[in-house]
């Protein structure tokens, strides 16, 4: 009896891109991942995982998304310019991590 595991397909249908945005504006930064099973989407932030569930201004969308809503930033708090990643989960399978990209906010 030789076990036989087949290849299933998982893999990013969209990462996330180097975004601008302006101070206050709302963001989304984008990601998808196609899997048999639905992947569970998370978001890592300058390479520590964000806590959406407490987060008012910060979104997962139905796709995988991550809405950033008023960005903030100001001379000595920018809590939303940084470097982010999507990563995408499923417990059979394992975890895919997206490309990082640069979210750069600019001032009034």
């Amino acid at each position: 009896g030789s076990l036989v595991r087949t290849f299933t397909p998982f893999y990013f249908l969209v990462e996330p891109v180097d975004t601008l945005s302006a101070r206050g504006a709302s963001v989304v930064l984008n990601c998808s991942a196609h899997c048999q099973s639905t992947p569970r989407i998370e978001w890592k932030k300058d390479g520590t995982f964000l806590n959406l569930v407490s987060d008012d201004r910060r979104q997962l969308l139905p796709d995988g998304s991550l809405l950033i809503n008023s960005v903030v930033h100001s001379k000595h708090n920018k809590p939303d310019e940084g470097y982010y990643q999507c990563v995408a989960t499923v417990d059979s399978l394992g975890t895919i991590v997206s490309r990082t990209a640069k979210l750069t906010v600019a001032g009034k």
